[in-house]
């Protein structure tokens, strides 16, 4: 039942350096088919079951690690397998439902005649409260609100500096706020 065979019990008796290939063949030889063989346990698919037994092959050899005996490489690369199979499943399950959200998620959005007619009556008393603003101020609100320029491009615009257009806009905001009555203002959603 037991044999002495030395051929079927690796004889490596010096320590294995991951990094030198003859010590790398050795390693491989001794562990790829059962790294294999434990990954696809876990991730269910023989590509990527092949590809993590791979990289953690691939791991000890960048790393350049020294293993007293071939069991220690052995438990060093399940450990490593293991952990990076685990990974792979995580990972393709958060894709899954993301994928499974962004499909199949309802992208509609029903506005209640309530709501509808509160944002008509917002947008209105919005135009109502620009058009009492003074034409220095609405002009730079307008043109940072409605046409999504920044200070510098606004100056540029109408010919003032970019600190005077961070003034305007503060005293078109604050005017606005009280023309609106701040509390009383519908904001629709988006």
């Amino acid at each position: 039942m037991f044999s002495d065979n030395k051929e079927s019990q690796p004889a490596v008796l010096k320590p294995l350096n991951a990094a030198d290939p003859a010590d790398f063949k050795t390693i491989y030889a001794e562990t790829m088919q059962m790294l294999y063989k434990i990954s696809y346990r876990i991730v269910n698919d023989e590509e990527a079951a092949e590809d993590l037994a791979h990289d953690s092959l691939i791991k000890a050899n960048e790393k350049r690690l020294t293993f007293p005996t071939i069991n220690d490489a052995k438990y060093w690369l399940i450990r490593v397998v293991k952990n990076a199979s685990l990974n792979y499943v995580k990972r393709k399950n958060r894709e899954r439902k993301a994928y499974q959200k962004a499909l199949y998620e309802d992208r509609r959005t029903v506005q209640s005649g309530e709501t509808e007619l509160l944002a008509a009556e917002s947008i209105q008393r919005t135009k109502e409260a620009l058009d009492k603003l003074p034409p220095k101020l609405r002009e730079v609100i307008v043109l940072k609100e409605y046409s999504d320029l920044n200070y510098k491009e606004i100056g540029k615009v109408v010919g003032i500096t970019e600190g005077n257009v961070k003034v305007r806009i503060f005293r078109a905001r604050k005017l606005l706020e009280e023309l609106l009555g701040g509390d009383d203002v519908f904001l629709p959603n988006g």
